[in-house]
């Protein structure tokens, strides 16, 4: 799930800001280095007649305008903090000197006036045009939704009747590249079925992009309609084989394909990219536990947190009802105590549980903390590719991958491939330790052994 969904604040997207008497307002830059990934980091201060506010933008993940909860200056001294992030730093006249902190990292970060120019990124897999096959500009209408999705259909020169595929991406709004952290894996994935003699269609998520509706207020039950009317369309392609259209989910996409080929008798075949197969709150649990682990928090942090998390995961998926971000919080503060014991220095227990409410009040966050993958797993028929990477952190591959064996061979299926790739992590990327902070950082976009295996099993249903 590229929403990384771990709860407590994306682990890259999050620092800190400053704030100044010797006119410390306006743009300050810097880089935050992080397990060999570089991420810069803009600071914009402002001063008030009550003191300081500030934002924060990462643009090589392409976040701006993000608010910094509190920002002080004593004459000296700059602290500024985010959720459970806190950057304190030392003003220098012309640089701001100081560490960023999270849980148990400490890492220095120094910034100034000068723009930092983004680093020259190579995507070697990424292909340019003139490409070798069709490539089409595509609309088509949710018309139960009433929204139109944008996307591109990718055509073989050569044949006809084509399998075709339609791609699903993860968590978090993504454009029809699916495109994370610089990369652009459903444009590399795309190019390659495409050249192997497959069809492929991949579109804008609503809200996003070139589509219409609301991404904000969808759940994944409604992006699982977006795929409907993508088979829909498809349909009417005079180039596509209606009876050898299949879905292909990364993540969160990885649930939606099994979500629509359990009802539907129109599906070819399912590819599962790290697709989950537990229950939403568990699997936040686990990849919770994993990251946090990975970026060097205290095992007794990480087991109170991981503690506190439960409690409040519990308070959302034992009803059915919507539940108040009001409720939330209100909830939430009977555990302050609790919560004040494993934020790091300085950051108010105050702060993190209204940026949690915040985050666990959405209508996707609490269908998704519900959803039990594993009925709908059961009813589906049509051949499935599950795969996912050994040092995967956001879906761990050994979990989810026995489950969705388990739950297909429940339901009878026995077309069904299971493979683990031991040195990939949730990208598909051939890795170090499977971090998030990792991502930006590898030139690989996706595993070529993987998108191998993916072709010639596609070719042999």
């Amino acid at each position: 799930m590229k929403r990384i969904i771990v709860l407590t604040v994306n682990l890259l997207l999050i620092t800190s800001a400053f704030s100044q008497d010797q006119d410390i307002t306006g743009q300050w830059n810097g880089v935050l280095n992080v397990q060999g990934i570089s991420l810069r980091i803009i600071f914009h201060i402002d001063k008030t007649g009550e003191g300081y506010t500030s934002t924060m933008d990462s643009p090589d993940q392409k976040a701006t305008g993000i608010p910094v909860t509190t920002s002080t200056f004593d004459g000296s001294k700059l602290t500024l903090s985010v959720a459970n992030i806190v950057y304190e730093g030392e003003f220098k006249t012309d640089s701001v000197v100081g560490i960023f902190k999270q849980g148990g990292l400490s890492i220095p970060m120094t910034m100034g006036r000068t723009p930092i120019e983004a680093k020259t990124v190579v995507r070697p897999q990424e292909p340019k045009p003139p490409y070798p096959y069709h490539s089409e500009d595509v609309r088509f209408e949710n018309k139960e939704a009433g929204i139109t999705l944008a996307g591109t259909l990718t055509l073989p020169k050569e044949g006809s009747n084509f399998t075709s595929v339609i791609l699903i991406t993860g968590s978090g709004a993504q454009n029809r590249d699916e495109e994370i952290m610089g990369h652009k894996p459903f444009l590399v994935i795309a190019d390659y079925l495409t050249r192997n003699g497959i069809a492929v269609l991949r579109y804008d998520d609503r809200g996003f992009a070139e589509s219409t509706g609301n991404f904000q207020t969808a759940t994944t039950a409604d992006f699982a309609t977006d795929v409907e009317s993508a088979i829909a369309y498809l349909k009417t392609r005079k180039e596509i084989n209606p009876n050898k259209i299949g879905l292909m989910g990364h993540s969160e996409g990885g649930i939606i394909a099994p979500m629509v080929a359990a009802r539907s008798n129109d599906i070819g075949f399912i590819v599962m990219l790290a697709g989950s197969s537990i229950r939403g709150d568990v699997l936040l649990l686990l990849q919770e536990e994993l990251i946090y682990r990975a970026s060097g928090l205290p095992e007794d942090k990480l087991a109170e947190t991981l503690k506190i998390n439960a409690k409040v995961f519990d308070r959302i998926v034992n009803t059915n009802e919507p539940v108040s971000r009001q409720e939330i919080t209100d909830f939430m503060m009977t555990l302050k105590t609790d919560i004040a014991t494993v934020m790091p220095e300085e950051m108010a227990a105050d702060d993190y549980i209204q940026q949690f409410a915040g985050s666990l009040s959405s209508p996707w966050m609490q269908y998704f903390l519900r959803y039990d993958p594993a009925p709908a797993l059961e009813k589906v028929k049509c051949p499935v590719l599950a795969v996912n990477g050994g040092k995967d952190l956001q879906v761990p591959s050994k979990e989810n991958l026995t489950a969705i064996r388990n739950a297909l061979g429940k339901g009878g299926n026995k077309k069904v491939t299971v493979k683990e790739y031991f040195n990939l992590n949730h990208l598909f990327q051939e890795c170090t330790t499977g971090s998030p902070a990792e991502y930006a950082g590898i030139e690989q976009t996706f595993s070529p052994e993987v998108l191998s295996d993916i072709a010639e099993w596609i070719k042999q249903l």
